[in-house]
């Protein structure tokens, strides 16, 4: 059940005083260097469709709507409503909001809402918005809340877009390594940059921290806390807490519903799955289904990785250690998560008794490319399981695109009829094979 909140009405003196600050906020930011991100193109400013970008808290979605607009050279009001003096406003103060917006920025055509999900009613005021030619930009972390108002009262009138944390590509830009030349000296860069990248994750903001562990563990906190725990009333918070670290301890891994509420002690199975499925509403967990013609395989042997890598241990009390075999995997599906947003494609993993391949991405129920990721395939052992996976989904799907991703190994690879790449990360990342 959703907990109650609050409703208070703000004098619309302080509603200018807070607009104002976060106005100079945005003219602090014209000053700023900012890493340019690859969906700021998904971006369409002259759609009359409410553009709504979508991720986990401290992604970037604000600033790079920021850098959208900036380059656009529009006149834009901004409001962001993950605000402290703003909690418990009444969708019916959101007109207060506009009329302070145009005393603030005086008459414009643009109006970028940040994180105004919490606001109930909400999309009434934007389909308003829209109807007087207004272009709106939305940004928001938790799916559900904008998907399910979205799609009853925005329908076909609003775009969504996936952003993630920095993609590789994006943090090599950040630290300006090459990504173009396949030089001695470049590849040597790339690889050492990372390997700082393979452990310590893309979050923005994290770079400028002194003390990355708690900036992660206080963001993790505030998710669970805040976008959940308050969000939907969750009474046991301790038990909650406790399965979703433990989950991104043991991530990427099969979900299995009754094992958790064995473990921690709760006695509803629904319980679980509404948990589950509120982190990856709220974008600390993603999911990759099974591939199967039946859909209760794929929803029940569904498997879940951390959205950025450094969820995975830089949290207090994190036990997932440095298995650099999971994190590399982590990395590739966060990837191709990007690339198939773009490219109109699906990410399943493919597995039997006897195999498993880690990524298949498919266009319907055609598999098109088959892909494993190993860290480190020297041994032996390794090198034939990674390669009978691959082997394996070719036989089943008649997939020949077949892709083995290491930490580091290079080779063009033979058998039979079938031919297998298989490529460093860090090169595949960037667009370089």
């Amino acid at each position: 059940m959703k907990q109650n909140k609050e409703i208070r009405a703000i004098d619309k003196r302080q509603l200018e005083q807070i607009f104002s600050d976060q106005q100079e906020e945005l003219q602090d930011k014209r000053s700023k260097y900012f890493c340019t991100r690859k969906e700021t193109n998904l971006i369409d400013l002259s759609s009359p469709q409410a553009q709504v970008v979508i991720g986990v808290r401290r992604s970037g979605k604000s600033t790079m709507c920021f850098q959208a607009l900036e380059k656009a050279g529009v006149t834009y009001a901004y409001a962001n409503f993950d605000d402290e003096h703003l909690i418990g406003m009444s969708s019916d103060q959101l007109n207060d909001v506009l009329e302070v917006l145009y005393k603030i920025y005086g008459n414009f055509s643009y109006l970028f809402l940040d994180e105004i999900q919490d606001i109930e009613g909400w999309h009434l005021f934007v389909n308003r918005l829209l109807r007087k030619n207004i272009h709106i930009i939305i940004t928001g972390s938790n799916a559900n809340l904008l998907s399910s108002e979205l799609a009853t009262y925005l329908t076909g009138r609003n775009k969504e877009i996936n952003l993630y944390p920095f993609s590789f590509s994006e943090y090599c830009e950040l630290k300006k390594v090459d990504q173009v030349s396949i030089s001695t000296k470049a590849e040597a860069f790339r690889r050492a940059v990372f390997d700082d990248y393979l452990k310590g994750g893309g979050f923005p903001e994290k770079f400028a921290m002194a003390d990355s562990s708690s900036y992660v563990s206080g963001l993790v906190k505030n998710i669970l806390v805040r976008d959940i725990e308050q969000r939907h009333g969750i009474t046991w918070t301790d038990a909650f807490e406790r399965m979703a670290n433990h989950l991104l301890n043991i991530s990427p891994a099969i979900v299995n519903i009754p094992d958790l509420a064995e473990l921690f002690g709760f006695k509803s199975n629904a319980t679980i799955r509404n948990y589950i499925k509120y982190l990856k509403d709220s974008f600390v967990l993603i999911e990759v289904q099974k591939f199967s013609p039946k859909s209760r395989q794929r929803v029940t042997q569904e498997k879940v990785y951390a959205v950025d890598v450094a969820m995975m241990d830089e949290r207090e009390n994190a036990f997932a250690g440095e298995n650099l075999g999971w994190r590399l995997e982590t990395i590739v599906l966060i990837e191709l998560k990007r690339r198939c947003k773009l490219s109109g494609l699906d990410v399943y993993y493919l597995a039997d008794r006897s195999y498993e391949c880690d990524f298949v991405l498919c266009k319907g129920n055609v598999i098109q490319q088959a892909i494993q990721v190993a860290y480190d395939i020297s041994s032996d052992k390794t090198r034939k399981r990674e390669i009978n996976g691959l082997l394996a989904a070719a036989k089943k799907s008649g997939c020949k695109d077949l892709l083995l991703l290491t930490d580091h190994h290079f080779e063009d690879l033979k058998i039979g009829d079938l031919d297998i790449r298989i490529r460093p990360v860090y090169n595949w990342c960037i667009g370089i094979e």
